[in-house]
């Protein structure tokens, strides 16, 4: 059956490969897919009162924008490292460490509407149509036959992984800023939230005397040229979009509930 299976999924990525595009339906169940492993994986953040808030903050952006009707859904993961990072259908992740480092909602939102927009533009589904090789066709396959995982079809899933959460090209990541600072504007959020947010970061790059270090600062350069590119977007703005809600107490009360939850313990036999 296994050999069945391999022959199959190297038939079906020559065909993905070539010329298929990943349907809306096969880019929901992926995420899904993956998202499940994610989750077995990540140290997550169960707390109701928390989650309700990342949710109803990441719903108020995604489902105004989204026009193919993804089961969105915003999770936080209990890591001190200034990370997000969006999976294909919807699923957005955010780490402790960033919430820490937003001073306002509207500097979260800033986030929060860049990685939405790296799913709108499906950037991680394109990085996978152009992915050759056997890739494509083991992560449908898992999809559509998950037995094929179990019994070891799982190390070729990663292949595809891989186009999910690599690092996106600058052209993907001017384009996510583009699109997320339009989002919160039209949802009513201060975008000046977006810029500040990446000065934020980019002090603390300085900081460390110039190093990146790991997670959003390595796969999101904070260059001066990306602060100012948001700014100018903000200043072709209409005026009325310019501004909008900077910090509200519902977000303070969230930071301070983060910071008051205990460790999540991580999962059995991943090292921090």
């Amino acid at each position: 059956m296994r050999t069945k299976m391999v022959a199959i999924v190297a038939a079906a990525s020559v065909g993905l490969a070539a010329c298929a595009r990943i349907s809306t339906q096969q880019e929901a169940e992926m995420g899904m897919n993956y998202s499940q492993q994610i989750n077995a994986q990540l140290p997550i953040i169960r707390d109701p009162e928390a989650n309700a808030y990342l949710n109803r903050l990441g719903d108020s952006l995604a489902t105004m924008v989204d026009t193919q009707g993804r089961n969105w859904q915003f999770f936080l993961v209990d890591d001190d490292e200034v990370n997000a990072f969006a999976v294909p259908g919807g699923y957005i992740y955010v780490n402790r460490g960033l919430v820490a480092r937003s001073r306002t909602m509207s500097q979260l939102a800033g986030v929060i509407g860049h990685e939405i927009a790296h799913v709108t533009r499906r950037h991680s589904v394109s990085q996978m149509e152009k992915q050759q090789g056997i890739g494509i066709g083991a992560t449908l396959a898992c999809v559509w036959q998950p037995q094929f995982c179990r019994m070891g079809g799982g190390d070729l899933l990663n292949l595809g992984a891989g186009a999910v959460l690599m690092k996106f090209s600058r052209d993907a990541e001017r384009e996510a800023d583009q699109f997320g600072l339009q989002y919160i504007a039209n949802a009513g959020i201060d975008p000046n939230g977006m810029p500040e947010m990446f000065e934020i970061l980019l002090a603390e790059r300085r900081a460390r005397g110039g190093e990146g270090g790991g997670g959003f600062l390595a796969s999101h350069p904070m260059e001066e040229e990306r602060i100012q590119n948001t700014r100018r977007m903000i200043a072709e703005l209409p005026p009325a979009a310019r501004s909008g809600v900077r910090d509200s107490e519902a977000f303070q009360r969230f930071k301070a509930r983060l910071a008051s939850l205990p460790r999540v313990p991580r999962p059995a036999g991943r090292a921090r």
